[in-house]
């Protein structure tokens, strides 16, 4: 495999600062990152990459991303990841204003579902919970919604408090880029399982 080939996908979106997104495909990854010629950074939440990961890829959620942490080192390319694409899509375009001139950065296209579709490994740990911590976040609020609408259509109008505390939280967490609900469903027990990880083909 020709490490320093040309990644086989690249896509004309525009960055922030001018610069394209470019995008590189799952096995010209691969071969980059065995050669050492590329960093891999997986941009998804601390749940994701607990549950399941690529081999080698460090954490820097797109919630809280720190683009200097992936400056590439001279005669390297950084590679962003996600579930999908879209997110570290993103991340390229955050870190295309604090890259040097030249800097190679890709989007690894179809993220970890197109790293695991080519058939390479993963490492799972299947002693995670099987639900993010978002989706998680969603139901509750959900739930939360939808009780207080019945019970102040059934019981007394006052419960209506119910979804506009849920509403007034989603507003803050908009606005502020936190979400404290996320953080309290993070610390629950069954969100800080660890161990138990093997590699997944």
């Amino acid at each position: 495999m020709n490490a320093t080939a040309t990644p086989t996908s690249v896509t004309a979106g525009t960055a922030s600062g001018g610069a394209g997104i470019r995008e590189i495909d799952a096995v010209t990854a691969r071969g980059w990152l065995e050669a050492g010629t590329a960093a891999l950074f997986d941009v998804r939440e601390p749940d994701e990459h607990a549950r399941e990961r690529i081999e080698g890829a460090t954490l820097n959620p797109l919630s809280r991303f720190d683009a200097a942490r992936v400056s590439p080192s001279p005669g390297r390319s950084v590679i962003l990841h996600c579930k999908g694409g879209k997110r570290s899509a993103d991340a390229c375009r955050m870190a295309a204003s604090t890259l040097p001139a030249g800097a190679a950065v890709y989007s690894l296209k179809g993220g970890i579902e197109g790293w695991k579709a080519a058939g390479l490994p993963t490492v799972v740990n299947r002693r995670a919970p099987a639900l993010s911590v978002m989706r998680q976040v969603q139901i509750t609020i959900g739930v939360g919604v939808l009780a207080g609408c019945a019970l102040a259509w059934f019981v007394h109008p006052g419960f209506i408090g119910v979804p506009a505390f849920f509403g007034a939280g989603l507003a803050f967490a908009g606005a502020t880029g936190t979400c404290a609900l996320a953080t309290l469903m993070g610390k629950m027990p069954w969100n800080r399982a660890g161990g138990g990880a093997s590699c997944s083909m």
